[in-house]
């Protein structure tokens, strides 16, 4: 099967070795994504917005490979800061009511920079 690797141009990509997503025959695997925190529309402690913000800019990935949120069939949710969890669900509900993927939910100890709370993994599979 064909492999296809969706790059966004972030620096990170090429000194990590990765890309934002990867597609083989109707598997999408979407990397750990963090918010683009701004400090205007996105604030470093606001759990829901960074939320909100991952969703979006995934979706737009998903949409390059010719896929939608409904083909999402799990998330995978790190945070900083547990009790941040009603915010968190909330943004994602506005994605994933009706779909209702499986997902899980992690407090862990840092991401890659103190202003991100959140980041979310995603797999899609298109049928």
């Amino acid at each position: 099967m064909k492999r296809e690797n969706i790059l966004t141009g972030s620096p990170w990509e090429d000194k990590m070795g990765y890309c934002r997503a990867v597609r083989i025959g109707n598997i999408i695997e979407v990397s750990g994504t963090v918010a683009i925190v701004d400090g205007e529309k996105v604030k470093a402690d606001d759990a829901y917005a960074q939320t909100h913000n991952i969703l979006e800019r995934v979706e737009k990935v998903l949409e390059d490979l010719n896929v939608a949120m409904k083909d999402v069939i799990r998330t995978r949710i790190f945070t900083t800061d547990i009790s941040t969890f009603e915010e968190v669900a909330r943004a994602h509900s506005s994605f994933f009511k009706d779909i209702k993927p499986t997902t899980g939910f992690y407090e862990i100890s840092k991401l890659i920079a103190p202003e991100y709370l959140v980041e979310i993994e995603f797999t899609a599979v298109v049928q």
